[in-house]
């Protein structure tokens, strides 16, 4: 007969530990169902229109959130761009070819960037580069001035300020991620490229090739938080609701309106509509966030999945 082994304790700390699990799932849920019930008004009115229109006229009574849809989705990426290939370079440098004694301080320091407040950041936004984007567009030649992209008051504070400020926090995020993603590749395919004659870049390009699903997922990670990132992107980007292609026009996110307007809204639609774009922010924040993790876990999933390879050596023949 098998007998149980199980105790009453491990039944006990088994159960309390999935409840906290399935807590984390619930207050998911309950974040999505108070965000529906509370924006019922705006939903039924505008219905899919305020996802496509422009005009955000409280006065009016008309809104459409198209235009901090397009500046969150344009500043984000836009830092995504910048910062992925730097967190990328960061990772592989710290995994692939830093020195012992140099790889615990860099990494200490990459990850304190995390740590600072985003009010800091903005603070130095404010101070460092909205001066500098100003400079720069003023310095553009006439005929770049006159391009789509580049037109614009020079403020300085526009979007070009807001997704450097974003690159800069989202760099630890993506850097850290793709660092451990990088040193879970086994050892053994770094050896056999160099048992090939492979070179030191050779080698890496092998566990990078093997770690592209994880990198891939550390980066929209970084997407994600520079989507929902709120102080420091409204102290710089200049908050008009507009939607142009410009890097140095200001422009507007889903996050910025929501902490502007909230205290300020007295009309029971306008409340509505901003916990709205909260709805439609969080709904693109857990897509991008969802889609990253699982794309970790695939490749986690491969590399315990991957066959060993052993090398088994024939018995030796008798002599004749």
């Amino acid at each position: 007969m098998k007998r149980n082994t199980t105790s009453a304790g491990d039944r006990s700390f088994r159960y309390t530990t999935g409840a906290f699990a399935l807590g984390l799932v619930l207050l998911v849920v309950g974040i999505a169902i108070v965000l529906s019930t509370e924006s019922a008004l705006s939903i039924s009115k505008f219905g899919l229109s305020f996802w496509r229109t422009s005009v955000w006229d409280p006065v009016a009574g008309e809104f459409g959130a198209f235009p901090f849809i397009w500046g969150t989705l344009y500043s984000s990426t836009l830092a995504l761009l910048i910062a992925g290939p730097i967190a990328i370079g960061i990772a592989i440098f710290l995994s692939e070819l830093c020195p012992d004694w140099l790889r615990t301080p860099l990494t200490f320091l990459t990850e304190l960037l995390a740590a600072i407040p985003s009010i800091v950041y903005g603070l130095w936004g404010i101070f460092v580069l909205v001066p500098l984007v100003r400079s720069l567009q003023l310095s553009l030649p006439e005929w770049m001035s006159n391009m789509p992209l580049f037109t614009g008051p020079p403020y300085g504070v526009s979007l070009l300020a807001a997704s450097l400020v974003l690159s800069i926090m989202i760099i630890p995020y993506t850097s850290s991620v793709a660092r451990e993603v990088l040193r879970a590749i086994p050892a053994s395919q770094r050896e056999a490229a160099y048992a090939l004659g492979s070179t030191r870049w050779e080698a890496t390009k092998v566990a990078l090739f093997a770690a592209r699903t994880g990198i891939f997922g550390a980066v929209m990670l970084g997407f994600g938080r520079a989507l929902g990132e709120t102080m420091a992107v409204t102290m710089v980007m200049g908050n008009r609701a507009e939607v142009s292609w410009s890097l140095f026009a200001p422009h507007y996110t889903m996050a910025a309106v929501i902490a502007n307007e909230f205290k300020e809204a007295v009309e029971d639609l306008h409340l509505h509509a901003l916990v709205e774009i909260g709805l439609v922010l969080f709904v693109i924040t857990l897509v991008v966030n969802t889609g990253s993790r699982l794309l970790i876990w695939r490749m986690t999933r491969e590399r315990r999945q991957m066959p060993r390879v052993t090398a088994t050596v024939p018995p030796a023949e008798s002599a004749a």
